[in-house]
């Protein structure tokens, strides 16, 4: 009896699978397709050729653990390494931080046109694309008659080369990212503190503790999550900068503002060392993956 009733289990179970309905599987097809093609190929194809001499025109040779070892020996790929700390470290707190502090002035406002608009002005930079913003700042920064170097001659300093300096260029880089991400990250802000309960903040007034207090206290703490993930994307942002950097310096003067994308543009797609320049953007990979990590466990322990 017990072998009969095993055998009725089994045969329910292959008479629910045969009428069980596959439909659903073909509504995800397309995009299961599409991603094997442009995204789970390529990340493959590129390991692949990592560990080749490949140039485009002639077959690719096998050369081992190669063009990850020249990478130490590649001067501008150090530098360029040394640049994406640079600017990470100078874009990352400070666009935490002023998109903290925006959001903390814009999110206790009433609700009308003058905050609408706000936070519209705020926004626009966001939703602009990177090329864009590199032209308006190379003309803001980088003509006799910008607003700046106006302000500097009036001020008896002369005009200023703000992107033909080696030290100048890489804090101009830095301001236009903070002034294109800040709206985006001061909503995120926003949204978190509109999460908190508003009982929190009354207590506390109760209690007789001041704005400070407050935004010390309750704000900062129960934001901790949003600043994580800020924190996070804006590094991983930053490590990933190019079109900026392209359309506002080309990565000079000499190499002070080259990043580690732009070397890899330039390796890959006008020296054509494919082979090479393949290896750099898993360089790039690992960097991202360890420093996110890092953050991960900084942030847990803190």
């Amino acid at each position: 009896m017990f072998h009969d009733g095993k055998r009725t289990q089994e045969s329910d179970e292959k008479e629910h699978v045969k009428n069980r309905d596959f439909s659903g599987y073909a509504f995800i097809l397309p995009i299961c397709v599409i991603s094997i093609i442009f995204f789970l190929a390529p990340i493959l194809l590129s390991l692949y050729f990592s560990f080749h001499d490949y140039n485009v025109v002639k077959p690719p040779v096998f050369t081992g653990m190669k063009n990850y070892l020249k990478i130490f020996d590649d001067p501008v790929c150090l530098i360029s390494i040394k640049n994406i700390f640079v600017y990470t470290l100078g874009v990352v707190p400070a666009q935490t931080l002023f998109s903290l502090l925006l959001a903390v002035i814009i999110a206790p406002m009433a609700k009308n046109l003058w905050t609408g608009f706000l936070k519209g002005a705020l926004f626009i930079p966001v939703i602009s694309s990177y090329i864009l913003v590199g032209i308006i700042w190379r003309i803001i920064l980088n003509s006799n008659l910008d607003p700046l170097n106006l302000v500097a001659s009036l001020t008896g300093m002369g005009p200023i080369m703000w992107l033909g300096h080696s030290q100048l260029s890489m804090a101009s880089v830095i301001l236009a990212t903070i002034w294109k991400n800040v709206g985006y990250f001061m909503v995120l802000y926003i949204a978190g503190i509109m999460e908190i309960p508003p009982t929190y903040y009354e207590a506390a007034r109760i209690d007789g503790a001041d704005y400070k207090q407050t935004f010390i206290r309750i704000t900062v703490p129960l934001l901790r999550s949003k600043t994580y993930f800020v924190v996070v994307l804006g590094t991983i942002w930053s490590f990933q900068v190019f079109d900026l950097v392209y359309a506002l310096t080309g990565g000079g003067p000499g190499f002070s503002t080259m990043t580690l994308v732009m070397h890899i543009y330039t390796t890959a797609f006008k020296d054509f060392h494919m082979g090479y320049g393949m290896a750099l953007s898993y360089v790039l990979l690992i960097i991202v993956i360890l420093v996110s990590l890092f953050q991960l466990k900084y942030m847990k322990s803190s």
